[in-house]
């Protein structure tokens, strides 16, 4: 498969512009290694907290990659600062800043030499991170999983909006999860796309059966909007019996409803906790190694574009 050659696979050091999202408790080393490996970005999480495990998490993927791979500081759920000297500490060269304000930390991993791209859910929040001086954005539609804006946009009206307004290369999130998808994305002004739910149901992924084949089973109007008045962050999950009930009646913290994740992620009990994924779970009907998932994308994305243009040129 040939290279895709753009500013973000320069910029990354990479072979095809496909970043895996920062999952909490999933984006760790077993996934994020097989998407390296397999010539895309994979990025270790620390929305889940567990900053010590995932300082291990880190390190072992010195040991399963010698590809590059990033790793997401989500802003809202790191409390120790050291994580940011740890990042440089250990090599790493690409960071995503999420769930808060870039400012604070892009200074100190610029000036280590790492390029950072900010998570960004509109147009005034793009800006702002321009401002904070960061390479890239990944601009996340609302049909995306996990944490939304309560005032969610989808992909294909705010990817173009920002692509507009700014200079910097764009990473698209929300939808995708195929070649077509990427196509659309570039079509809108990207230069590389972000999977999410794709990886959940990976062949690689950490998480129990019980949930990847929920993803199988799911239609695309089998995911909830929650918490969209607050407080606390708005999110997008799977349909199911807790979900629904937190949709009709918000908990008064949200974050609480977490407080069993691993008995979700990996125990299998779909009830224990929120699962968060986007839209596009309608669309996944098998599970796939990461490669294969990488491969046939490209290989789709340039079927997409050839025949659009022998078509339309």
């Amino acid at each position: 498969m040939t290279r895709i050659k753009n500013r973000i696979t320069d910029m990354l050091g990479v072979e095809y512009p496909i970043v895996q999202a920062p999952m909490g408790w999933i984006a760790r080393s077993q996934l994020a290694s097989a998407v390296s490996n397999a010539g895309g970005m994979g990025i270790i999480e620390t929305s889940s907290g567990e900053l010590d495990a995932i300082k291990g998490e880190i390190q072992k993927m010195r040991t399963l990659t010698t590809k590059p791979f990033g790793v997401n500081v989500a802003l809202a759920f790191v409390r120790d600062p050291g994580i940011v000297q740890f990042i440089i500490d250990q090599g790493v060269k690409f960071v995503t800043t999420s769930a808060g304000d870039p400012q604070k930390i892009v200074g100190p991993l610029k000036a280590a030499g790492l390029t950072v791209f900010h998570v960004v859910p509109s147009l005034k929040a793009a800006l702002k991170a321009i401002e904070c001086g960061v390479d890239g954005l990944v601009v996340e539609g609302g049909e995306g999983g996990g944490f939304k804006n309560p005032r969610d946009v989808a992909t294909m009206v705010l990817l173009p909006l920002i692509c507009d307004k700014v200079k910097v290369p764009v990473i698209a999130a929300g939808g995708m999860v195929d070649g077509r998808t990427m196509a659309a994305a570039f079509m809108l002004g990207a230069e590389g796309i972000q999977m999410g739910t794709r990886m959940v149901s990976a062949a690689e992924s950490p998480v129990h059966m019980n949930w990847k084949n929920a993803i199988l089973n799911a239609q695309e109007t089998d995911t909830v909007f929650l918490n969209r008045f607050g407080p606390g962050p708005a999110l997008r999950a799977l349909r199911t019996e807790k979900t629904t009930r937190i949709e009709k009646e918000p908990p008064p913290n949200i974050m609480a409803e977490f407080g069993k994740a691993t008995d979700l992620y990996f125990g299998g009990d779909m009830e224990s906790s929120i699962a968060l994924s986007g839209q596009v779970a309608g669309r996944i009907d098998s599970i796939k190694g990461v490669k294969q998932v990488i491969d046939e994308t490209i290989a789709e994305f340039h079927a997409v574009i050839a025949k659009c243009a022998k078509q339309y040129a």
